[in-house]
């Protein structure tokens, strides 16, 4: 079993910046890779960013230039810096890891308003 913890998301005015933290605990080797996804209301859970053990990375294209994931071995942190945020940014953010199967955080809720 793998534990994901989420914290960072919060209010933000658009043109701001949040980072988001995942923390994963419990059977954290051979984790094949971590990322973020997002559902907005209404709209299906999609894919935001996704870091690679080997270090690659992708992401979607409505955060390219503007979202970096990295990943913190030391601390089996994942960090999502979102920069420039928009409106259409607004949902919740959920940590994933992949380790055969896929395990899920309880999400962090990122709203971007004026």
């Amino acid at each position: 079993q793998v534990q994901l913890v989420e914290s960072g998301g919060g209010l933000v005015q658009p043109g701001g910046s949040l980072r988001l933290s995942c923390a994963a605990s419990g059977r954290i080797f051979s984790i094949s890779s971590m990322g973020w996804y997002r559902q907005a209301p209404g709209k299906q859970r999609e894919l935001v960013a996704v870091i690679i053990r080997g270090g690659s990375t992708n992401y979607a294209d409505s955060v390219k230039g503007r979202f970096t994931i990295s990943r913190d071995n030391a601390k089996n942190t994942v960090l999502l810096q979102m920069n420039s945020l928009k409106p259409e940014d607004t949902a919740v953010y959920y940590c994933n890891a992949h380790r055969y199967v896929d395990y899920w955080g309880k999400g962090t809720l990122v709203t971007v308003s004026s």
